[in-house]
């Protein structure tokens, strides 16, 4: 079935917070795959969070924690 038409501050929203994981990736030097690897998540997680996909709350947590951030910095 697929996935309902999200209003457009919604996908404004997750687009956001990718950037703000992919920035803070950077600024630590990490590549996906070592992120991945720290979260314990694939790297295709990664790649689709960074693009703005729909995400998981449990893989948001991780990958806070592998970027040793807390949850609420990627999310405002």
């Amino acid at each position: 079935m697929p996935a309902p038409d999200h209003p457009q501050w919604i996908l404004d929203a997750r687009r956001a917070v990718g950037d703000r994981i992919r920035v803070r990736r950077l600024h630590q030097n990490l590549t996906q795959e070592s992120l991945a690897y720290a979260a314990g998540v694939d790297r295709s997680t990664i790649q689709r969070m960074e693009g703005g996909s729909e995400m998981k709350l449990s893989h948001l947590l991780l990958v806070a924690e592998a970027l040793r951030v807390h949850v609420t910095d990627l999310l405002h």
